[in-house]
């Protein structure tokens, strides 16, 4: 599968993503999940033949570049896509010179996949929007 991934301007097309993964098949609250952060961050949508399929979206905090609001549509799971998403984002955090920290704040069964991409998780378990998370960085 061919995909491509680059930072877009096309908020709606990621707010869809987002709401059918987190809304839809998650249960979180809409209100939860599309906030004020929204307008401050970087968006980053994969598309596959142009059709929106993972999206992720990177806040900046002094040092630190974070990567939240991280998913990709049932269809596309277990293609790799979700990894070649990781991986543009942590890319485009890199182009920001003063960021040296990457954080996300990971589904805990998710751990094992960020983990493979170099983030180590730290802290104790949480629970945010109804769902087991733990904090994860590495360095950028």
């Amino acid at each position: 599968m061919s995909y491509e991934i680059k930072v877009t301007d096309d908020r709606e097309a990621c707010f869809a993503l987002r709401i059918e993964v987190f809304v839809d098949e998650q249960g979180v609250d809409k209100d939860i999940e599309l906030d004020e952060y929204d307008d401050e961050a970087v968006h980053i949508l994969a598309t596959y033949n142009g059709e929106p399929v993972g999206t992720s979206r990177l806040l900046f905090s002094g040092e630190t570049g974070k990567i939240g609001r991280f998913c990709v549509v049932k269809s596309h799971r277990g293609t790799g896509l979700g990894r070649l998403l990781l991986d543009a984002s942590i890319k485009e955090l890199q182009t920001y010179d003063h960021l040296t920290r990457g954080y996300l704040s990971a589904q805990t069964y998710a751990v094992p996949f960020y983990a493979k991409a170099g983030f180590k998780a730290y802290g104790d378990e949480y629970m945010e929007a109804g769902i087991p998370h733990m904090d994860m960085e590495r360095d950028l």
